[in-house]
C-alpha cells in the first residue's frame, strides 16, 4: 500500500518526558567525523520543482487530514513547493479553496529514493510564523507500508507550533509511546525567533541512541532505556519535509494568521560517520 493511501498519525501532543531546555551546557557532543553521503542544496531557477532524484510528493487532503485533522490539501504544484531561485526550497501554505479544502500546502519525502540507517540528518530552515502553522522536518521508518505506524518508528527532528516562534520540539514515536505519549523535549531559542532567520536542525543517530541539535547545540539524547516500548530505530528511515495548516497539535489559524506562509529550506544533508 502506498504512503498516499495510508493515514499517518502525527503526534497530537509532544509530551516532554525530559524537561524543556534552553541550552544544555553540561552535555557536550561527542567528537565525531562525518562525510556527506547525499545532499540537496536546492540550486536552480525560480519555480523549478524539487529534484525527483531525491524527492517525491505526498498529495492528499482527505477528511481526516493525515489523521491529525489538518486543514490543508498537499499538492505537487510549484505554487506550493518549488525553488525560490536563491538557493532555497520554498514550501508555501496558501489560503484558497482547493479540492474541498480551505488551504493548500505541500509535503515531500525521500521514500524509496533516499533511505538511510544511522548518520547525521541536517537541514537549515527558516520557519514561518502564525497561529495554526505546523512545519516539520522528520524521519519515518521505511517499513511503514508493512509494519504500519508507530511500529515503523518516527523521529521528529524539528516540529514547531507557529504560535510559539521561539520553541521547537524533538520527539520519538514508537510502539507504546506514540501520539500524546511521544518521548522528547523542547528547545527554547534565547532572545530570538525561528521565523526571523535560518537555523540548523539535526539529529545524530547510531546504534547507541539519537541526539538532537539546534545550531550545533546538543539539547537531548535518547536511547532504548528512555522509551516505554520497543526501540524501533535500527533500520532505514526516509525524510519528510512539510508545512501543515491546522490540526490537533497547533489548532486552526485565526484572524491574525497571514497567508501565504513559507517554510524556507536552504539545504538538506545526510552524513555517515567516518570510523
Amino acid at each position: 500500500m502506498s504512503l498516499k493511501s495510508k493515514i499517518i498519525l502525527l503526534p497530537l501532543l509532544t509530551l516532554s518526558l525530559i524537561p524543556s531546555v534552553q541550552c544544555n551546557n553540561n552535555a557536550e557532543p561527542e567528537e565525531k567525523k562525518w562525510e556527506i553521503i547525499w545532499q540537496d542544496e536546492f540550486e536552480g531557477p525560480l519555480g523549478q520543482s524539487p529534484d525527483s532524484v531525491n524527492w517525491m510528493y505526498d498529495t492528499w487532503g482527505n477528511e481526516s487530514g493525515w489523521g491529525n485533522n489538518q486543514l490543508e490539501y498537499d499538492t505537487d504544484r510549484p505554487e506550493n513547493v518549488s525553488l525560490d531561485g536563491a538557493g532555497n526550497l520554498a514550501i508555501v501554505a496558501r489560503k484558497e479553496s482547493y479540492a474541498g479544502k480551505g488551504y493548500t500546502s505541500a509535503r515531500i519525502t525521500t521514500q524509496g529514493l533516499r533511505e538511510s540507517t544511522y548518520g547525521r540528518f541536517e537541514a537549515r530552515i527558516k520557519l514561518p510564523w502564525g497561529q495554526g502553522l505546523w512545519p516539520a522536518f522528520w524521519l519515518l521508518g521505511s517499513d511503514f507500508n508493512t509494519a504500519g505506524w508507530p511500529h515503523c518508528g518516527e523521529i521528529d527532528i524539528m516540529e514547531y507550533r507557529g504560535q510559539e516562534p521561539s520553541i521547537i520540539h524533538g520527539t520519538l514515536h514508537g510502539p507504546g509511546y506514540s501520539g500524546g505519549q511521544g518521548v522528547g523535549t523542547s528547545y527554547l531559542l534565547s532572545n530570538a525567533r525561528f521565523d526571523t532567520d535560518f537555523h540548523t536542525f539535526a539529529v545524530e543517530w547510531d546504534l547507541e541512541g539519537i541526539s538532537w541539535f539546534v545550531d550545533d547545540v546538543l539539547y537531548q539524547t535518547l536511547d532504548s532505556n528512555d522509551v516505554n516500548g520497543d526501540w524501533v530505530y535500527d533500520h532505514p528511515f526516509f525524510i519528510i519535509l512539510n508545512l501543515a495548516v491546522g490540526g490537533g497539535y497547533v489548532g486552526s489559524p485565526d484572524a491574525d494568521t497571514v497567508f501565504p506562509q513559507t517554510m524556507l529550506i536552504d539545504y538538506v544533508r545526510v552524513y555517515q560517520e567516518v570510523e
